[in-house]
């Protein structure tokens, strides 16, 4: 009698676990919507945080504290090497980044900083390397149309493109 018990009991908890699970599995595999870029300058961007100047924003919604963005492209204007000890004194100026704004109004041009939680990654770049960039959108040919005008102002001769992500932790 008690082994039947036993078996009924285990049978029970099996098919209520079983039975329990949410009926839409494909909604727990999506994974979360990703950041919109806002790389577009003659666009409003729809966000509740204040980003940097010299950062690329995107729409983060109210009282999100992580996010990462949809991927884009970017067309990399500039880049070096840093070490630890470089990193609060060598990086692209503001007022270089401010100059290059000018030749790409629609566009925004960016540049990353030393590294820090609260701060935004841009990845898959190494985090030793500090570089300014302008925003290329979200396709390959709209990439390959802004390195033409990268290309056309003669000043970045070894520009190219890169596909990134942007995103923060500030927990």
């Amino acid at each position: 009698m008690k082994k039947k018990l036993l078996s009924l009991s285990l049978i029970y908890f099996f098919l209520c676990g079983f039975l329990c699970l949410p009926t839409n599995v494909e909604a727990q595999r999506k994974k979360p919507r990703r950041a919109k870029v806002c790389g577009d300058l003659t666009k409003a961007c729809k966000t509740s945080v204040d980003f940097e100047a010299h950062d690329l924003p995107f729409e983060v919604p109210e009282n999100v504290f992580i996010a990462e963005t949809e991927r884009y492209y970017a067309v990399i204007l500039k880049s070096f090497r840093t070490t630890d000890a470089e990193c609060e004194s060598k990086f692209v100026s503001e007022n270089e980044r401010l100059e290059t704004q000018e030749l790409f109004p629609d566009h925004k041009v960016f540049a990353n900083r030393c590294p820090d939680p609260t701060v935004l990654f841009y990845e898959p770049i190494d985090w030793r390397v500090r570089f300014m960039a302008v925003y290329a959108g979200r396709t390959k040919t709209d990439a390959n149309k802004m390195l033409a005008k990268v290309k056309a102002t003669k000043k970045f001769s070894r520009a190219y493109i890169k596909q990134l992500y942007s995103g923060f932790n500030g927990t």
